[in-house]
């Protein structure tokens, strides 16, 4: 049956940036299928009617978690980790000093990994390589980049979780649910044929809770100090960002197909993504 609903933004009492990835138009003149994959903010606040809705509405079965280790540790994963439906997978697209991570990397009730933990977190990230040739390119796109360059590994994990998972919905989420969730986000929509100015579009969607969901991570001490530092529009997602990452993609692989292939993600597995936001 096709879905006639059009509201793509879910709302929970202990997240502000969480959306279903259905409902996108598709190059072919279809659309995405809702209730197959979510992009969401952290989850460690859910409460227990949003572990409800997402549990018994949404049908969620996966959860697909971009953070650091440091900020597991520091922030807690979500309610759901008591949910025996429910698996739960940790990718991180940074690179981090000692604990490269993939499935339940570090749990926060560890004392003995907790304690491995520097008082100033950051530290345990190793610093961002930036090939000479984005040096120019706007922040936020340098990062990105980062994400393809230092995390491909991890992205092409999420993204193969994302293939392989199923018949129930999956979240991708990070801490805002903003950066490292749109890059995995943009390169599954566009395996699922989703018309590029959607997927810039959806990138963009969060601008229209940035403030909320700034003031949100202000609340985290994890969070705090670069939420403060800086000015809500500096924190804005700007369509100009994913659509230059695109470009650039396209200049330099083909696409993000022609990426995802160079690095491993054949067709059996872009097959089994795209039947996953399609059929």
């Amino acid at each position: 049956m096709t879905s006639t609903r059009t509201d793509r933004w879910l709302h929970l009492d202990g997240t502000t940036n969480t959306r279903d990835l259905g409902g996108l138009p598709t190059v072919d003149g279809g659309e995405t299928v809702f209730g197959r994959v979510l992009r969401s903010d952290n989850l460690q606040t859910l409460s227990e009617d949003d572990v409800a809705t997402l549990v018994e509405e949404v049908g969620l079965t996966e959860v697909i978690d971009l953070r650091t280790t440091a900020e597991i540790l520091m922030e807690g994963r979500s309610p759901l980790r008591d949910v025996d439906t429910v698996t739960h997978r940790h990718f991180t697209l940074l690179p981090e000093r000692g604990r490269r991570t993939d499935v339940f990397a570090a749990e926060e009730d560890d004392e003995e990994i907790r304690a491995q933990l520097p008082a100033d977190w950051v530290e345990s990230l190793l610093p961002r390589q930036v090939e000479a040739e984005d040096e120019g390119e706007p922040p936020a796109v340098r990062s990105y980049l980062g994400y393809l360059t230092d995390g491909t590994d991890n992205v092409l994990a999420a993204l193969r979780t994302l293939a392989t998972g199923g018949p129930g919905a999956a979240v991708v989420h990070c801490a805002a649910g903003k950066d490292r969730t749109g890059v995995v986000c943009a390169l599954a929509l566009a395996v699922a044929g989703v018309e590029p100015e959607a997927i810039i579009a959806d990138y963009a969607q969060t601008a229209e809770v940035i403030e909320a969901l700034v003031a949100k991570l202000q609340t985290h001490p994890t969070y705090a100090e670069d939420m403060t530092r800086r000015d809500v529009a500096s924190h804005t997602p700007r369509a100009e960002s994913m659509r230059r990452v695109l470009e650039l993609l396209d200049e330099r692989w083909g696409g993000p197909i022609g990426w995802l292939e160079q690095n491993g993600f054949g067709a059996d597995e872009q097959a089994a993504l795209r039947a996953r936001l399609r059929e």
